[in-house]
């Protein structure tokens, strides 16, 4: 006994010296593996992506999603067909940049599980989810990416950084990739006065690039984190999907909520509108056997769209404003969204939207699954419509109606 007492010290000790000397040679291994994903990834080069902000397209969404969400006030939605033709120009809604920019990529680039190929560091990560993201977005008149003005808009995406988190074998690569959009630059002339010039159609790309580096010619500043998994075999993948889902309460109790149960059709509409064909939104046997999902996933960018269409829905209820000649807004305007998605969420099964005033305009945001369990959660910054860009309160709008207290 005594023998043996005093022999477990020194296995002890060695086996405590041989897992540290393990710990430090992963480690090493890790630490030179994601210098390597780092250094690949973010020297990746993408082009630059011209579009036009139509009406056309931020009506298809807005129509696409007007059954799940709770309607806008009576003249705040996206102008009606007969009327683009005389609609002045609008701030892009937060949210709708998902449908402008769409990648280049042939459908015969693009990887197994129709991802592109881009942004994905390769084997052996090939399992893909939208993680989350924040966003930036300059809600004043002199938003240089304006929905409606005729002109080519121009978005820059680059890959920011990499991150390899988790034990060796069950590691998760972590891809922020940054996208600004803007379409015009502030240039000043020889005789001294301010000139905007389009960055798309006036400008070269390295003169473009530059130009859309600085905040005030960018009217949209996205940050999308996504996590890249390795491989499910089949038995991995069936045990997934018959998992239940991980249920988190919220720590609080909405101030406003909405409800509503996500169709196949929902999903292959926004599928279809951001120029997104991952089976994971539009393949049920892809999820449930190669992925380890019991249905179709709802998008990660979709969530942040839902969040974005509630806050908004409910600043308008309290408040409208009107920009001299221009177009009624709520009196408060969404200026940063940070948002992380922390569990899927599934087609045919309900959710709710839900929001929480804070101090000085700060919201949170969250969406929980049909146990209860949030799945989303976010956190969102407003700002008034400065009285310099020619805003007045109106009592009544198009048949809105605002009282006293709300407009106070």
């Amino acid at each position: 006994m005594a023998s043996n007492a005093l022999r477990k010290p020194g296995v002890s000790l060695r086996r405590c010296a041989q897992n540290a000397l393990k710990a430090s040679i992963q480690a090493r291994c890790s630490s030179s593996s994601t210098s390597h994903l780092h250094k690949e990834l973010t020297n990746r080069q993408f082009p630059l992506l011209y579009d036009y902000l139509t009406f056309s397209q931020s009506h298809l969404l807005e129509n696409t999603l007007s059954d799940f969400l709770p309607p806008y006030p009576k003249g705040l939605g996206i102008p009606s067909p007969p009327e683009w033709r005389t609609s002045s120009a609008q701030v892009l809604r937060p949210g709708y940049h998902l449908i402008y920019f769409p990648p280049p990529s042939r459908l015969s680039q693009l990887l197994p599980d129709n991802t592109e190929p881009g942004q994905s560091p390769g084997e052996p990560f090939v399992r893909r989810m939208w993680a989350g993201g924040s966003i930036w977005f300059m809600p004043s008149g002199k938003n240089p990416a304006m929905m409606g003005t005729g002109r080519t808009s121009v978005c820059m995406e680059r890959i920011s950084d990499v991150q390899i988190r988790g034990s060796e074998g069950d590691e998760k690569v972590f891809v922020t990739i940054e996208r600004r959009i803007g379409n015009e630059r502030l240039v000043k002339m020889k005789s001294g006065s301010w000139k905007w010039i389009d960055a798309a159609a006036g400008l070269p790309e390295l003169s473009a690039r530059k130009s859309l580096m600085d905040e005030k010619n960018c009217g949209t500043i996205e940050h999308r984190n996504i996590v890249f998994m390795r491989e499910r075999n089949a038995e991995q993948a069936a045990a997934a999907a018959a998992a239940p889902s991980r249920v988190v309460k919220a720590p609080h109790k909405p101030s406003f909520s909405h409800s509503f149960t996500p169709t196949a059709s929902l999903l292959f509409r926004f599928s279809a509108l951001t120029w997104n064909a991952h089976s994971i939104h539009l393949d049920k046997q892809f999820c449930r056997d190669v992925e380890g999902h019991r249905n179709l996933l709802f998008h990660g960018p979709l969530s942040l769209v839902m969040m974005s269409e509630l806050l908004q829905r409910h600043l308008a209820s309290r408040g409208i404003v009107q920009m001299s000649g221009r177009y009624p807004l709520a009196s408060r305007a969404v200026s940063e969204i940070e948002y992380r998605n922390m569990a899927p969420l599934y087609a045919e099964e309900e959710v709710q939207v839900c929001g929480r005033e804070k101090e000085n305009g700060a919201f949170d945001l969250w969406i929980e699954n049909k146990d209860g369990g949030m799945c989303v959660k976010a956190t969102a910054q407003t700002v008034e419509w400065p009285e310099k860009y020619g805003l007045k309160l109106k009592s009544e709008v198009l048949g809105h109606v605002v009282s006293s207290e709300e407009s106070g």
